[in-house]
């Protein structure tokens, strides 16, 4: 038997959801991707699970650094078009693969019904184990198990739908970001300058990165090429999951 083409990401979707570990993350890997969604009418949702509270460079107090990051990634999310940014204040660094998580996640997948959910690869990626991020690994897990089989399940965390209304809605498709097996590209060479704008709201983590542009121009033209794109593109590269 001849195997049946390899199915493709939907070309437009209503609402996205983008569950992500910190702060910052989202932008560093997507915001041009998300970009290019608000811009073609797709309503964006940010969850953003921990604060960002162990992170920065400076001597900023660390009961200063959760609200600073909070605000900084409002910012970055209207440089792209997205208003509703939602956190769920779980301790950065420390995430742990429980039940409570996944749940908190099935919860705001069922809140905003998504088509498509992007999230962190749950994989590590040793060729770049920057990415790879306990947090980022641990995110991704919990939330491809919040999309399967926790928020269209009626019956996982009854207490959703028994106490909060919300039904259960299945996700049918999930873009992993900064994955080993990286199968799809998105061309975001004319949205760069908003991806930029993002980057640069995260005054604490990026104030002190030389050249941060330069630095996120040679990594984008280096994925294109890895795609195919003609020479003088920009790219952003998921593993793109069927999950309906």
């Amino acid at each position: 038997m001849t195997a049946p083409p390899p199915r493709k990401p939907a070309e437009h979707v209503e609402r996205a959801l983008c569950v992500l570990a910190h702060p910052d993350d989202v932008d560093f890997g997507s915001a041009g991707t998300v970009a290019t969604w608000t811009a073609a009418g797709t309503e964006v949702t940010y969850c953003i699970v921990t604060d960002g509270d162990a992170g920065g460079f400076d001597d900023t107090p660390r009961d200063r650094m959760g609200p600073l990051r909070r605000e900084e990634q409002r910012a970055a999310a209207a440089a792209v078009g997205v208003t509703d940014v939602r956190f769920l204040g779980y301790p950065d660094g420390r995430l742990e693969l429980t039940l409570d998580l996944r749940r908190d996640i099935s919860r705001v997948i069922r809140q905003v019904r998504p088509q498509r959910v992007l999230t962190s690869s749950p994989e590590r990626f040793y060729e770049r184990i920057g990415a790879s991020h306990p947090d980022h690994m641990t995110v991704g897990e919990s939330t491809l198990r919040a999309v399967y089989p926790d928020a269209r399940n009626p019956f996982a965390f009854p207490e959703l739908l028994a106490d909060e209304g919300l039904e259960a809605w299945t996700v049918a498709e999930v873009w992993l970001g900064a994955s080993p097996r990286a199968d799809h590209a998105v061309d975001v060479t004319d949205v760069v300058e908003l991806k930029f704008a993002a980057l640069k709201s995260h005054v604490s983590q990026v104030a002190h990165v030389e050249d941060l542009e330069g630095w996120l121009t040679g990594w984008m033209a280096q994925t294109a090429r890895r795609f195919g794109l003609p020479e003088g593109r920009l790219a952003e590269a998921f593993h793109v999951v069927h999950t309906a």
